[in-house]
């Protein structure tokens, strides 16, 4: 399948190399978005999040690690290659990273901070980070929350502020990025306990929502570009019923034409489909499918298709979506051990 450019579309698959990952996976992108692998690259530890440069020539990703690193690699036709050693980001197990303003910025869970890194002109990062914005707080959840663990962090869609998403604090914060330097604008806080995970934003740049991994739940919210400001306006469970067993929701994904929210749930292993209502401030549950595997950590949309990356069973599923219910239907995968995040360009 080749983009509007005539580019053959790729896939790029991240995985943990410490549970026997192959490092990022390259791969072919055929009709109906079907995956054909065709090659790996290893040289970075736990590269289990990536973003894409905005024209698709390099690839971004951290290292999940305690040291905590972000690499970029060339996308070079079949392969990408390294350029240059992986950089460090001042925190502990970055778990994503996003593009902003000249930066790749990184959320770094374990030490519950978020860092930006400069990117140089020819895509290459800069040797060392240009600011380190510690989070505080803590949460109810004794294990889980007795300190910060941001977990996500991207640009709004007027490209004004850096949103990150703190699990451990249950909360958001609102930063700017000036000249290299990340500062707190506002904190909002989510329902205590609730352990947010990963915000996706509306097309409409006026609603975002969030999916909770503590509690089986994603929140809709209304944003506010002018003033930065997220206010949490209805909870909707992920889940039709109690689970029976472990329930940690991962992914969350807005079609494009904004009628429809996809969140992935590790443990009950399925995609939850919902229906947004009361233009974009609440969400309606449709159903949920099977997502294929076992352990979805992460999911992703293109031309159609839901894309998950199922850990544990080390595959990755895509689906094609019926545009008109926004169901989706399982329609192929491929085996990638420990696989963790797909990204598509």
């Amino acid at each position: 399948m080749a983009d509007e450019g005539g580019r053959r579309q790729r896939a790029f698959i991240g995985s943990f190399t410490a549970a026997g990952g192959p490092g990022v996976v390259t791969a072919a992108v055929t009709e109906g978005g079907a995956l054909t692998p065709l090659s790996s690259v290893d040289g970075v530890l736990d590269p289990s999040y990536l973003a894409l440069s905005a024209d698709g020539g390099t690839l971004y990703a951290v290292s999940e690690t305690t040291e905590g690193a972000v690499a970029a690699y060339r996308v070079k036709g079949e392969t990408v290659e390294l350029l240059g050693p992986p950089v460090r980001v001042g925190g502990s197990g970055p778990t994503h990273l996003s593009l902003a303003d000249g930066h790749v910025l990184t959320a770094n869970y374990d030490s519950g901070s978020v860092s930006a890194v400069p990117v140089r002109a020819d895509g290459s990062l800069a040797p060392s980070v240009s600011d380190v914005l510690a989070h505080t707080g803590s949460g109810p959840h004794e294990r889980r929350q007795r300190g910060p663990h941001a977990h996500q962090v991207q640009p709004d869609p007027s490209g004004r502020w850096a949103v990150s998403v703190d699990l451990g604090t249950d909360s958001v914060r609102v930063c700017t990025l000036a000249d290299g330097g990340l500062t707190l604008h506002r904190e909002i806080a989510l329902r205590p306990g609730s352990g947010p995970r990963h915000l996706a934003f509306h097309p409409d740049g006026r609603h975002a929502y969030v999916v909770n991994e503590l509690t089986p739940t994603v929140t809709a919210c209304r944003w506010d570009a002018e003033t930065g400001s997220l206010k949490p306006l209805a909870e909707t469970p992920v889940l039709p019923a109690a689970p029976a067993g472990d329930a940690y929701p991962s992914g969350i994904v807005v079609s494009p034409d904004g009628r429809f929210v996809w969140t992935a749930t590790r443990g009950e292993d399925v995609l939850s489909v919902f229906a947004v209502e009361a233009d974009g401030a609440r969400l309606e549950p449709v159903g949920t499918v099977p997502c294929g595997g076992h352990w979805p950590r992460a999911l992703t949309w293109s031309d159609g298709c839901l894309y998950v990356a199922n850990e544990r069973s080390g595959d990755v599923t895509w689906f094609a979506v019926d545009p008109l219910t926004g169901r989706p239907e399982r329609a192929g995968a491929i085996k990638v051990a420990a696989a963790s995040c797909v990204v598509l360009g």
